[in-house]
Parts: C-alpha cells; sequence; structure tokens
C-alpha cells in the first residue's frame, strides 16, 4: 500500500510540473511522505506523531491535485480524452480526500462510525471499509452498512455526498456543454 500510494503521488507531482510554484509545493510533500514512509519501514513501531504528519500530508497533497484536477478540467477548451480522463480522475480523488477525511475522524474520535470491523481484526480493514463508505457516500449510494453515529461524522458524512453531486451535476454539465458546442462547431 505505501509503495502504490507513493507512486500515485509522484503522479500528482507530474501533473503539476508545468506550474513551477505548485510543482515545488508538491515535490515537498513527496519528500516528506517518502521520508516518513522510511522510518516507518525501518521501525514499524514509530510514533503516532508520524502517522498524523503521514494523514495530513497525504490529506493535503490529494486535496491539492483535486483541486489542479479540476481546475485544468474546468478550463479545457476542447473536450477530449484527456479532459474526459481528468473528469474520472477527479471523481476518484474526491473520493480519497473523502477517505481520508473519514479516516480522520475515526482516529479522532474512534467508533464514529458503527459497521466497522471488530476490534479483534486489522486496521487494514478498517480504512478498507472506511474507503468503501467514502465512495459509496460520495455516489449517494448508502447502502446503511455503515452508519456515522457521531455528530462530526454525520456532518462529513452529508458534506461528501453533496461534494459528490456538486462535482456530478456541475463539473459534468459543463464538460458535457463544451462537448455538445464543439460537436456544434465541427459540423
Amino acid at each position: 500500500m505505501p509503495i502504490f500510494l507513493l507512486c500515485n503521488l509522484a503522479s500528482g507531482v507530474i501533473l503539476a510540473s508545468k506550474k513551477k510554484d505548485l510543482f515545488r509545493f508538491l515535490l515537498a510533500f513527496f519528500i516528506v511522505l517518502i521520508f516518513v514512509s522510511f522510518a516507518e519501514l525501518i521501525n514499524p513501531k514509530t510514533n503516532k506523531i508520524f502517522n498524523y504528519i503521514k494523514l495530513g500530508s497525504y490529506f493535503i497533497f490529494y486535496a491539492t491535485v483535486t483541486v489542479e484536477i479540476i481546475k485544468q478540467v474546468w478550463k479545457a477548451k476542447v473536450v477530449g480524452k484527456n479532459v474526459i480522463l481528468g473528469l474520472v480522475s477527479g471523481y476518484i480523488s474526491l473520493g480519497l480526500l473523502s477517505f481520508f477525511l473519514c479516516l480522520t475522524i475515526e482516529i479522532v474520535y474512534p467508533n464514529s462510525f458503527s459497521g466497522l470491523a471488530e476490534a479483534n481484526t486489522t486496521s487494514t480493514d478498517v480504512t478498507d471499509q472506511l474507503m468503501y463508505f467514502s465512495y459509496i457516500t460520495l455516489m449517494t449510494i448508502g447502502y446503511g452498512d455503515i452508519l456515522p453515529v457521531t455528530t462530526i461524522a454525520q456532518k462529513a458524512s452529508v458534506f461528501i455526498g453533496l461534494i459528490g453531486q456538486f462535482y456530478l451535476v456541475i463539473l459534468t454539465a459543463i464538460v458535457v456543454g463544451k462537448y455538445i458546442n464543439q460537436s456544434a462547431v465541427d459540423n
């Protein structure tokens, strides 16, 4: 999992390589995360501070990349495969941000979500379930197998659902409108 996240982070740095300030900012986060990941590999019983630094860095990094993806899709003049892939990538990135938000809530306020794995399971099971919950909430499906029980978890769930709907309704509609206008001009 850490290698996958580092590869994902590297692709985010490459995404922003044309903008020098943003590139430097993301590169600094990438270096911090590599350092923290190697410190964790060397000593698996690292301090909780490293975990909080890593979680906060991932959240800030993905928030920055998500905003950049959305800006690039928004500003695109011609709708092609890159814009469509950017639209999909932006939605996936929103799901990751939702996951980090839910994970942070669960770490700071334990048992904020009912229906998560029992205490005898690994933390990987809990993170997988929070990832699932985040995407299901972003898509506003809401099966009800995992429920937000604390006030902050409930508010975060509402926020995640609203962001998912706004993204689909507004940004997708803009891209479709640009595509229709582009098709009308071409014909």
